[in-house]
Formats: structure tokens, C-alpha cells, sequence
């Protein structure tokens, strides 16, 4: 009964209620019925015995009696007892269609009730608001959740902005360091193997640092990017592959792609986000293997593939990869170069497109990332 949905609930629960009360109907009925009717069969015996006394009761089981009359008494009993099931059975499945349609427009505010909040997502907070015209039980639930839109939206901006500002901060000081150590590493070309080691260890740390605060700001900048160009997958992961064939001649992993798709966004962002997972899969792919981008739509959604043969992700840890600053192995993540930023930057530019980011499937062979979007149509 939980999972019945509260239309079938409310049907449900007044078929119940409309069959107890035929069945309390039917028997009543029924009773004062059958008295009436023993009461004309006595009249019709007392009637046809001239000369005796009245009968005060009519019982079919005596034999003594009019054998006609006793079997049309008993026949229209039975026709009355059956019509009168009958006419209950078919009440009870009449109120019980009549109550699902008749609860399903009662339950329609809530329907749409509910479809406005499943439009409610994280980058549109500051202009959905839900319509507070709608029944009196459900007005305070609606300024309610109006209200909380409006905190979560205050507090999502608050976010960007100190995430954008902090990024902005950060982002000269730490360019000065970084020209002050290749500076010192230029001038003191034979330093002694424990500072060199020690320079080494400061350059790579501030060049990740560096690629840290350019992810931060494109993300915080991430919904003032207009998204309405037409883009085709295919050309688009075509450059993205070419730009990156230098990583994966290093590595010894072999570019391919296949399909093409038109959708409708940013080419930057959509760019970056192809970058990222391709990027991604060839950092942690066994050398000779292969990376393979694939794109493919339906009448309602496109479809993008990256299928790597590294070494697969935990079922446990599919959806947190996607979480900013979340690795598997920081060690591992460390020596590859990454900063847990570049999938939560890919799952950023899907939601911004209205599309999700997923673990579409992972085992030591490797593992394969979907992104899926929704089919527009250029406007």
C-alpha cells in the first residue's frame, strides 16, 4: 500500500468504502425484501382457502400451501437477491472509476505542484519561483519553498563569488612565485641536488596550483557563458583530440573517435568539458592502450562516449568522482598530475546544459564515462 501512488490510494480506499456500504445496503434491502414478499405470499394462501382461517405468515417449506404460489414467491426471491448483487458489484466498480478520475483532477495542483519543483536545478535558482495560485493546502508548502529557493540561491551565489574572488586573489601571488623559482632555477643552473630536488618539488606544486585556480575561476564563471550555439560533436572532439595527441604519444595511448551530433550550448564550455574526459582518460590509461570518444543521438537526447582501458573505479566511489576535489588515490592522482577538479568541472558544464554525467560502466578493463544531453533545436 506505500508504494501505491496517492491517486490509487484515494480509488482504492473509496471502492472499499462504496462496497461496505452496498453490501450494508444490499443486506438491508434485501431483509425488508424478503418480509414484504412473505407477507404477499400469506396474502395470496389466506386469499385462495375460502373458509379458513388466515394464515399469519407465509412459509414456502410447507407443503400444505399452494404450490404455485410458492414457487413464484421463492423465484422472485432469487431474481431479487441476484439483482440486487449484481447491482452492487457494478456500484462499487462504477464509484471506484468514477473516484480515479474524479481524485486524479482533484490531485492535479500537485501534480503540478511537483512538476515545477523537479525544475528546480542549481543554476536557475535565482530565476524559478514557484506559482503560489494554487489550492489553499498547498500555499503554505509553495512560500515555503519559495522562501528556500531564495536562501539557496542567496547562498549559491555567495559561493561563486568568494570561489571566484579567492581563485582571483590567489592567482598573481602565486604567478609571482612561480616566476621567482624559475627565475632562481635559471641562475643557479648547478645547485646542489638537495635544493635542486627541493626547486623541482616547488615548480610542480605551484604549476598544479596554478591549474587549481584557472578550474576555479572557469567555474565560477560558468553560468554567465551564453549557451546557445549550434556545435557539432564530432568536428568539436576531433580538435580536442588533436590538441591532445602530444599527451598520448607520451604515454603510448591511441586516440580514436567516432559519430557526430548536433546539440545546442557553449563551444568553449563544451570544448572544455570533452577536454577534461579525454584528458582524464588518457592519464590513467595503460600504455598502448586506447581512448575512444564515441557520439551518437536518439529523437530525444545526445550522446557522448569516452572509453579508456585504465583501471577502473569503484562501484562505491562512481558518484563522488564527480565531486570537486575528490580523488580515489591521492597519491596516484598526485604523480598524474591531477587536482579532483576536472570531472566536477565536467559535471558542471552537463547540469549548466541540462544534461547529466555519469559512470556508464567501469571493470579493471577499463571504464567508460556518458555524457547525455537533451535534443533542441537551434532557435
Amino acid at each position: 500500500m506505500k508504494q501505491l501512488s496517492l491517486q490509487w490510494r484515494i480509488t482504492i480506499m473509496t471502492a472499499l468504502l462504496t462496497c461496505a456500504a452496498c453490501v450494508l445496503t444490499n443486506c438491508l434491502v434485501g431483509y425488508t425484501g424478503m418480509r414484504y414478499m412473505d407477507a404477499i405470499g400469506s396474502d395470496i394462501s389466506a386469499f385462495n382457502a375460502t373458509g379458513e382461517d388466515s394464515p399469519q405468515a407465509f412459509d414456502p417449506t410447507k407443503a400444505a400451501l399452494d404450490d404455485k404460489v410458492t414457487i413464484v414467491v421463492n423465484d422472485a426471491q432469487e431474481s431479487f437477491g441476484t439483482t440486487a448483487w449484481c447491482i452492487t458489484a457494478w456500484v462499487t466498480l462504477l464509484g471506484g472509476v468514477l473516484a480515479y478520475f474524479v481524485s486524479g483532477r482533484a490531485l492535479k495542483p500537485l501534480r503540478a505542484f511537483a512538476a515545477q519543483v523537479e525544475r528546480v536545478q542549481p543554476d536557475n535558482l535565482r530565476e524559478i519561483k514557484l506559482n503560489e495560485d494554487v489550492p489553499a493546502e498547498l500555499q503554505r508548502c509553495s512560500a515555503s519553498f519559495n522562501d528556500m529557493i531564495a536562501r539557496l540561491g542567496e547562498g549559491f551565489s555567495a559561493q561563486q563569488q568568494f570561489t571566484g574572488n579567492a581563485a582571483h586573489e590567489l592567482r598573481t601571488p602565486l604567478a609571482l612565485m612561480q616566476a621567482q623559482i624559475e627565475l632562481f632555477v635559471s641562475e643557479h643552473p648547478a645547485s646542489q641536488p638537495d635544493t635542486a630536488e627541493l626547486l623541482g618539488l616547488l615548480q610542480e606544486q605551484t604549476e598544479r596550483m596554478s591549474r587549481m585556480i584557472k578550474v576555479l575561476l572557469e567555474m565560477s564563471k560558468l553560468h554567465s557563458v551564453p549557451c546557445e550555439d549550434a556545435v557539432e560533436l564530432g568536428p568539436l572532439s576531433e580538435e580536442v583530440l588533436a590538441d591532445l595527441a602530444p599527451l598520448a604519444e607520451n604515454k603510448g595511448v591511441t586516440l580514436d573517435c567516432a559519430g557526430d551530433a548536433l546539440t545546442i550550448g557553449s563551444d568553449t564550455l563544451l570544448y572544455q568539458l570533452v577536454f577534461n574526459l579525454v584528458e582524464n582518460a588518457i592519464r590513467y590509461s595503460h600504455p598502448g592502450s586506447t581512448v575512444s570518444v564515441s557520439i551518437c543521438d536518439t529523437d530525444s537526447h545526445v550522446f557522448l562516449r569516452v572509453k579508456d582501458q585504465g583501471p577502473g573505479i569503484p562501484k562505491q566511489h562512481r558518484e563522488s568522482i564527480f565531486q570537486p576535489f575528490f580523488r580515489l588515490d591521492k597519491s596516484r592522482s598526485r604523480a598524474y598530475g591531477g587536482a579532483g577538479l576536472g570531472l566536477a568541472l565536467v559535471w558542471e558544464i552537463a547540469a549548466l546544459h541540462g544534461g547529466t554525467a555519469e559512470v556508464e560502466a567501469s571493470s579493471e578493463n577499463g571504464t567508460t564515462m556518458l555524457v547525455s544531453f537533451p535534443k533542441r533545436t537551434p532557435a
